[in-house]
């Protein structure tokens, strides 16, 4: 993105910011185990803010009179690009990020003090790290201790999160691009994985396609662990072994996206490994689709964000009922949560630099009204676990579809549709074999 875009978030932080300075790490590097390092992923607020993705960096913006952008980050050291990589250094950081000054993140320690002396207000996000939360205070203490020479430490901690919050949970035109993007790999991925389906196959050999795609097209890693699960094993909600094999007759769940430059796409798709729904597999997934499409139907602006979850369960525990599979009335199963037995998550959540994105769902105890420039996952779903009441012919099967979805001013948009989903696209397209 255009270094212009990272300044006016900036700038909007500062106009939020009641004074005062505030202060945003990127993430820390994390040893795998003893000579190597997870892939270095750079905190999604640093990185909103900045758009830089090298590790050891620190933003403070100073508000008030004359507002400034402060970034610390690593040296330039030639000798350590040979082993680690290109590195910017201070000054090139600063002309690439557009900040008003840049520093060794060296300094950042002798600095910070007279940085944050005589400012009413420090922001910071406390709680997330022992070890950063004691760095700060550590500086708030030593302006304390100047306290006689008429230096004022910050009188008040707020959390610059809770203020970036509400910016990250509107995307602007840049991130739309970027997010349109990262749907349209994933949805090639599903179609893939799709096409590579059939009995005996290994889940891991589906998850390599999946991942082939993604890397294939530019992304740069999966937004979270792929979830690839077949049988009775697609009714475990978090499940990443994807080490079991494809069976015939059995349905297969697919949840994956793609991360592509910090952001997230979030998809499933469920389908027999087959190639060919039977018929309980049918009824099952032609309800979560007809869930989906009711829940999709209710994003539009002005709607609670509750409507969707809402509109999805009506349907889920009507059909619930016709399939005898609950008994009853609906209102009787929407009140007394009977319906959780098969369904027991919500619909949705927000989508962006993290895949359950910033920002909050409710203001004052009141679900918060949709506005356009939102974007949520739909992911209704219906798991009927063996030895639970569940009649035989119904049991071990798990059915959960998922799109990402952006509130419009006219309703939504929704970023995945080129991931099939209809019964007919699905049976033409399991087992095809390479495009």
């Amino acid at each position: 993105m255009d270094i212009g875009v990272y300044q006016r978030r900036r700038a909007r932080l500062v106009a939020a910011m009641r004074g005062g300075v505030a202060i945003v790490p990127t993430a820390p590097e994390r040893a795998r185990n003893r000579d190597s390092h997870y892939p270095f992923r750079f905190d999604s607020y640093f990185y909103y803010l900045t758009g830089f993705r090298e590790p050891e960096a620190v933003l403070v913006i100073v508000a008030g009179a004359s507002p400034k952008s402060i970034l610390f980050c690593c040296d330039k050291d030639p000798e350590r690009e040979v082993w680690d990589g290109f590195r910017y250094g201070p000054e090139a950081a600063r002309s690439a990020c557009g900040m008003d000054e840049a520093h060794s993140i060296t300094k950042l320690d002798a600095l910070m003090p007279d940085l944050i002396a005589d400012r009413g207000i420090l922001y910071c996000h406390l709680g997330a790290d022992a070890a950063w939360d004691a760095r700060v205070l550590g500086w708030v203490n030593q302006v304390r201790s100047r306290a006689r020479s008429g230096v004022a430490a910050p009188g008040e901690i707020g959390d610059v999160h809770a203020l970036l919050d509400e910016m990250r949970l509107i995307k602007g035109p840049e991130e739309l691009a970027v997010m349109r993007r990262a749907a349209a790999i994933a949805a090639g991925a599903h179609r893939r994985a799709m096409r590579a389906a059939r009995p005996g196959r290994a889940e891991y050999e589906i998850e390599a396609e999946l991942l082939h795609e993604f890397r294939r097209h530019g992304a740069q890693a999966p937004a979270y662990p792929p979830i690839v699960a077949a049988g009775e094993r697609a009714c475990v909600l978090h499940y990443v072994s994807n080490d079991g094999t494809l069976k015939d007759g059995e349905l297969l769940l697919i949840d994956a996206g793609c991360e592509l430059d910090g952001y997230a796409s979030d998809v499933t798709r469920t389908f027999p490994v087959n190639g060919r729904f039977s018929g309980p597999q049918r009824e099952i997934y032609q309800l979560v689709l007809a869930a989906q499409a009711a829940a999709i139907a209710a994003v539009k602006p002005g709607n609670a964000w509750d409507a969707p979850h809402r509109t999805a369960v009506r349907v889920l525990a009507q059909g619930l009922i016709d399939l005898r599979l609950l008994a009853g009335s609906v209102n009787e199963a929407v009140e007394t949560e009977a319906y959780r037995k098969f369904y027991m998550h919500r619909t949705g959540h927000w989508l962006g630099l993290d895949v359950h994105d910033a920002g909050d769902y409710k203001h004052a105890g009141e679900w918060r009204v949709l506005e356009p420039g939102m974007v949520l996952t739909v992911e209704p779903g219906c798991y009927l676990r063996a030895g639970e009441g569940v009649p035989e012919h119904f049991a071990g099967i798990g059915v959960r579809i998922e799109d990402d979805v952006l509130v419009t001013g006219a309703g939504s948009e929704v970023l995945t549709a080129a991931a099939p989903k209809s019964i007919a696209d699905i049976e033409a397209l399991v087992g095809a074999g390479d495009a």
